[in-house]
């Protein structure tokens, strides 16, 4: 019998069992209990439900010496126990002599877990987004290319194969061997990084090349069909994704139902956010506008004018501008021609008329007009008093 966090070091072949007593919580969501049998040399390991499976695996038959040909045999497995599964055993069979090898049970917290939930997530909740995106049309084209490019060639290779052709026994062989390769591939893909980079980089980069000529040559979609459907299967593989990745079923099913009702109240909650915002708009009370000082008032009559002109010369010089016509009605044509190839708007007669009448000259004639409208006004109450001292005379 196996327990937790305890090493166990054997150098034959053994039958093991590991009982869970813990009974799950609420805390344990993300939580992974493991077997490892870690060895020096290859060995085959068999997982079976209880003891009587054991001691039918001992017995001879078929189907226990074909599947024992069909395992693999790796010098580092991991056996994953569910958190509501009583007992498990395994079977460790030897396949060289002087091999060792160590069984350890672990309960952590599994980081891959949290992962796929956090995954499954983004596609719910943002697989309308994602749909329409480009960025996400093409990394997914492209990744699905890298991984399973044997799937595509044999997917194409069926589609010139005659009907009713014994070929197809073939194609599904292939397809089963192409899930056991690419299952095999990423079991040790690190050991392949490792030995065969070169090889892995080239074959990342040929053929995630063509995969985004392909992606590039039939474009996003476009169709809002296609983009509904692409939708509610990212939305799908998403609460697949979110139930799978938590281990108990009963909180999995609970967080589903609350995304599933949080996604369908999404829109009359911002139609109701929406109502109260108009309506906190409408009681509270209006603020006057601010008035422009003088001089803010100036600045903002130049760069109007500046941009107005502006896009005044780019509309002469459009091919929307029918150039004899607009001559015709004005009365300098070379002046607006000017104008047109860059010079300013005004003649130095008309800027010092304008500066007289609204610039610096025109504050200072206005000043010097009030300061003798004032001196006057001084003199003639002084020679003559106002109406109200000459009517208290009077009396």
């Amino acid at each position: 019998m196996l327990q937790e966090s305890k090493v166990y070091y054997m150098n034959t072949s053994q039958q093991s069992c590991y009982k869970n007593v813990l009974i799950p919580k609420w805390h344990d969501i993300w939580t992974q209990i493991q077997i490892r049998v870690n060895s020096s040399k290859l060995v085959r390991v068999t997982q079976v439900e209880n003891e009587e499976k054991l001691k039918e695996l001992e017995q001879f038959s078929i189907w226990n010496f074909f599947s024992s040909f069909l395992k693999e045999k790796l010098n580092d497995t991991y056996v994953n126990v569910g958190l509501y599964s009583t007992k498990t055993c395994l079977k460790v069979e030897i396949i060289e002599e002087d091999t060792k090898y160590s069984v350890t049970v672990t309960r952590r917290f599994d980081p891959k877990l949290f992962l796929i939930f956090l995954l499954g997530l983004i596609l719910f909740f943002c697989g309308d987004l994602l749909s329409r995106s480009q960025i996400f049309y093409y990394s997914t084209g492209m990744s699905v290319g890298i991984v399973a490019s044997l799937l595509i060639i044999i997917f194409m290779l069926s589609k010139f194969m005659p009907k009713k052709s014994p070929i197809y026994i073939i194609l599904v062989g292939g397809w089963s061997f192409s899930l056991y390769l690419i299952q095999l591939v990423f079991k040790n893909l690190q050991e392949i990084w490792r030995c065969y980079w070169q090889y892995l980089l080239s074959y990342v980069l040929a053929v995630g090349f063509m995969s985004f000529a392909v992606c590039y040559k039939y474009g996003p979609l476009e169709n809002e069909r296609s983009i509904n459907l692409l939708t509610w299967t990212l939305q799908l593989m998403g609460l697949c994704f979110m139930y799978s990745s938590i281990q108990i079923p009963h909180i999995a099913l609970a967080i589903i139902i609350t995304a599933l009702c949080t996604k369908s109240l999404e829109y009359p909650i911002h139609w109701l956010y929406i109502t109260y915002r108009k309506m906190c708009n409408a009681t509270e009370k209006a603020v006057p506008p601010r008035l422009l000082t003088e001089e803010e008032y100036r600045i903002q009559g130049e760069v109007e004018t500046r941009k107005a002109l502006e896009k005044l010369r780019e509309y002469c010089n459009s091919p929307d501008c029918s150039a004899w016509k607009t001559v015709s009605r004005i009365q300098s044509p070379k002046r607006f021609a000017d104008f047109v190839e860059g010079s300013f708007h005004l003649t130095p007669n008309e800027v010092s008329v304008h500066e007289q009448e609204y610039g610096l000259e025109s504050i200072i004639a206005q000043d010097e007009l009030y300061e003798e409208t004032s001196s006057e006004e001084e003199d003639l109450d002084s020679r003559y008093p106002p109406i109200t001292q000459q009517n208290s005379f009077l009396t």
